[in-house]
């Protein structure tokens, strides 16, 4: 009995000590304690995501990747995996777990291996949140206080929960949501058992288990993971067997990006970052819509990545890659293996859809090659036709015969699939842009800043200010009717020949093609993009006038040359301004702001910012005579505004905004008109009056509610296309990145017949094309439009030839649109003497910009 009471003595002074020893530690570090509560409203760092206006995520960003979820959308047997490895007994300690303790500290003794560790989930999460990953005895005491307190604060399942979606997992993947996403592009409903237990297994180093960087190690803890999860009969051993036998399968993926649109995407994390700053932006869960949708978007980027192909063909083949290995008779460098060939192919980086592949042999008519993924793939003469030599930028080489002409083996080379086949490819060398938006509201539809964000992220539709040559004239137009001119008034087109006695030289600006008709109507010249006509216009109405009229479209005065080459285009302004600015004509006179950010959402749903766009709304001003009260304005905006949403509950913003008028609806239609045939021309082919404008390809859409006007600056540096109707307005730009550099021209391919298009590269040719294929996917579903002509407009038939009235009703006359009052009042008189002009005007500048 003595020794017992022994035993009981030593116990209770042990208890004492030990809770002695638990007080004192408590008191020690309770002051360094943090406050678990926070626990309660914590918010997880996660990034910025941003969204088309149809839900499709285009691009995420943020240090940390992470996708939260609740505990009831994780499978039961992911959380049975992190269980059976990372604290079996979590539902049944109280923070901590005294038999894990144990156990570690008896291996530690037994073999002074302190690599198994003992901290349970809870005590996981505390180190996470609040400590350090330091290796010392006061951290983990540190540690088992705070997980009791969290234990107290929160519940059990709310603690598994932060702690799945909180754990760090390699490769910047913080929580499950996000690493089943990294390691293996899925959610985490679609992993299969293997892949539910490489991913359990990384908590213990995830830099050196992860699956992308040593399969080995990840297939290895993946299987003691499996162990256990079988240990525990959380699986059967049929399901382990199984699991076990998978092979490892992995790579580093991104976000599921599902719409392509890296240059509105950079667009929106500059605006985000300006509005909430970096820490914010990249971290609180926002959730960022924009005014792209997705089929529009696909479009425009399609579009313009063919269009700069298409240019490209047509100025020839620049050559391979590189030369591999030479095939020429006598050459002693061995040809490469397969897998050398792969090895190689697999360290080059593809963009967009041109892939890279080393020609293997070459027959007559055709060529095979191998790509990265090992696949063989014959190009047929189709597919290689094309490229004769590029010599430089204005000329090319004879059209190719044979293969051999093209290609030889060991060359490596890009090819891309053109949706039929595969064909010889290169990267082009040309840069341009596309931009589309809606003229009621500004919000931008589409946006294309250049051939591949991955290339260059320079943002051409938004940063590069080029000129834009008769795209300007417009706008020149607009102020000539503004002083007393009309679509009928007869201008003078023939050559300019003017000396400046200041400058000592002579300016004479030409058109292209160097045709003149002599005296001409302001429509036709418009349409038929004449040069010296839009000269005269500019010296009739004044260059100080001119350039207050064209600020109103919302044009920097500093981008505006104060002499008479802007009338020819000299100014220089990115896509996006050009586009701002024909907005003004297609919604009858309004000044829109661009805009591309719709709204943004917080991590919890809450809706924390609406843009408010300035609407153009003609209708609020016609029903009222008298000052519209503000409630009264904002109800008509927001009736605008729900016929133009596609979901007005959700979208509408509260106080909208009415766009300033800075032209007149009666102006904006004149033009419009005027613009009209520039695509449809005019005349009477069967009466040989006939003409086409510089926009006639667009006829190809079968719309009559399509204006349009191209250009093109001198040596073909810069050409353009803007087009637009009341619904959408959109521009094409292309041009080299390096201003100097002329697109030139490109001389008949024989072999492509009449799949080509040959001569001096231009706005019609050039530019036009990429709009026009982007167009016929946007306007699809746009009803033709059939605007009411606007009050102060009349009709009357003019003739043709001189502007006056007409009796006539043939060929000779047509219907002429006038603002009320500025008719013509006399009848043409069959037989009237030739026009007289006096062009004394000053001339300040030897410049040459055409069309």
């Amino acid at each position: 009995m003595s020794w017992l009471k022994k035993i009981l003595v030593l116990c209770l002074i042990g208890l004492l000590l030990a809770i002695f020893s638990i007080a004192a530690a408590y008191w020690y570090v309770k002051d360094d304690l943090p406050d678990v509560r926070l626990l309660q409203d914590v918010r997880l760092q996660t990034p910025m995501r941003v969204f088309t206006a149809d839900g499709e995520l285009m691009s995420q960003f943020g240090e940390q990747r992470r996708i939260p979820l609740t505990l009831e959308q994780m499978p039961p047997q992911l959380i049975q995996a992190f269980l059976a490895t990372e604290d079996s007994r979590f539902y049944e300690h109280p923070g901590f777990d005294v038999i894990g303790m144990m156990r570690a500290a008896l291996v530690v003794a037994s073999t002074r291996d302190a690599s198994q560790g003992a901290s349970t989930i809870t005590q996981q999460l505390a180190r996470n949140f609040f400590l350090t990953r330091e290796k010392k005895i006061i951290r983990k005491i540190k540690e088992i206080f705070l997980a009791v307190k969290i234990e107290q604060v929160l519940s059990k399942d709310e603690i598994l929960e932060l702690y799945l979606n909180k754990i760090e997992l390699g490769h910047r993947a913080f929580g499950v949501g996000a690493a089943a996403q990294v390691y293996f592009g899925k959610s985490v409903d679609e992993l299969s058992l293997d892949e539910i237990a490489i991913i359990a297994g990384l908590p213990q180093a995830p830099s050196v288990l992860n699956p992308v960087r040593s399969p080995a190690n990840a297939r290895n803890r993946r299987n003691i993971v499996l162990g256990r999860m079988l240990t525990m009969n959380y699986i059967s051993e049929q399901e382990y067997q199984a699991a076990v036998q998978a092979p490892v399968t992995s790579r580093r993926h991104g976000a599921q990006i599902t719409a392509s649109a890296p240059y509105i995407a950079e667009m929106v994390r500059q605006q985000v970052v300006d509005m909430y700053g970096e820490d914010f932006a990249y971290s609180a869960g926002l959730q960022v819509y924009t005014t792209i949708h997705k089929p529009i978007q696909d479009a425009a980027r399609r579009s313009l990545q063919q269009n700069l192909y298409d240019y490209d063909e047509r100025h020839g083949y620049r050559g391979p890659e590189a030369e591999l290995w030479s095939a020429e008779a006598g050459d002693s460098d061995p040809a490469w293996s397969t897998d050398e060939i792969l090895s190689y192919l697999a360290s080059q980086q593809s963009l967009e859809d041109l892939h890279h592949a080393v020609v293997l042999a070459v027959e007559e008519q055709d060529a095979t090659v191998i790509l990265a993924d090992g696949q063989q793939q014959t190009l047929s003469w189709d597919a290689l036709k094309w490229a004769r030599r590029f010599i430089n930028d204005q000329r090319q080489g004879h059209a190719p015969k044979l293969a051999a002409d093209i290609l030889q083996p060991g060359m490596h080379i890009r090819v891309r699939h053109n949706g039929d086949y595969w064909q010889l490819s290169q990267l082009p060398e040309a840069s341009s842009a596309l931009v589309s938006l809606d003229p009621a509201t500004g919000a931008i539809q589409a946006l294309v800043g250049g051939f591949s964000f991955a290339q260059s992220q320079f943002n051409r539709a938004t940063q590069a200010k080029r000129q834009v040559g008769s795209t300007i004239k417009p706008f020149i137009y607009s102020a000539a009717l503004e002083h007393g001119y009309t679509l009928a008034s007869i201008v003078n087109d023939a050559p300019i020949h003017h000396w400046d006695q200041g400058a000592g030289i002579a300016w004479r600006p030409r058109n292209s093609p160097a045709v003149y008709d002599g005296p001409i109507r302001v429509r036709e010249a418009l349409a038929k993009s004449k040069n010296v006509v839009s000269v005269r216009l500019l010296r009739g109405v004044g260059i100080d006038a001119s350039i207050q009229h064209l600020r109103n479209f919302g044009f920097a005065e500093t981008d505006l040359p104060r002499n008479e080459t802007l009338s020819l285009g000299s100014a220089s302004l990115t896509p996006l301004e050009l586009t701002a600015g024909y907005a003004v004509f297609a919604n009858g006179g309004f000044l829109v702001d661009p805009y591309v950010i719709d709204r943004i959402y917080n991590e919890q749903g809450e809706l924390i910012y609406q843009h408010q766009p300035k609407v153009a709304c003609k209708e609020c001003q016609e029903n009222s005579t008298e000052p519209q009260s503000e409630l009264d304005a904002e109800a008509q905006l927001a009736q605008l505004f729900a016929n133009l949403e596609p979901n007005p509950t959700e979208k509408q913003p509260a106080g909208l905004k009415q766009a300033p008028r800075v032209l007149s609806e009666q102006n904006a239609f004149l033009i419009r008109e005027a613009l009209k045939s520039s695509v449809w021309g005019g005349g009477n082919w069967n009466r040989g009056t006939g003409w086409n404008g510089t926009a006639w390809r667009v006829q190809s859409l079968q719309r009559r509610d399509i204006s349009g006007k191209t250009g093109t600056t001198n040596d073909s540096k810069d050409t353009w296309f803007a087009g637009f109707n009341s619904q959408l307005v959109g521009v094409a730009w292309v041009g080299f990145d390096d201003a100097n550099r002329s697109l030139g021209r490109a001389t008949w391919n024989a072999n492509l017949g009449r799949d080509q298009s040959s001569g001096v590269e231009a706005g019609a040719r050039t530019a036009l094309p990429a709009w026009l294929e982007f167009m016929r996917v946007a306007m699809q579903d746009i009803p033709v439009d059939q605007p009411e002509t606007p009050s102060g407009i009349s009709s009357v038939r003019i003739d043709l030839e001189s502007g006056l009235l007409s009796r006539a009703n043939d060929h000779t006359s047509s219907f002429e649109f006038f603002l009320r009052g500025t008719e013509p009042s006399q009848y043409a008189q069959p037989g009237a003497p030739a026009f007289s002009f006096d062009d004394d005007e000053p001339a300040t500048e030897l410049l040459e910009l055409f069309d």
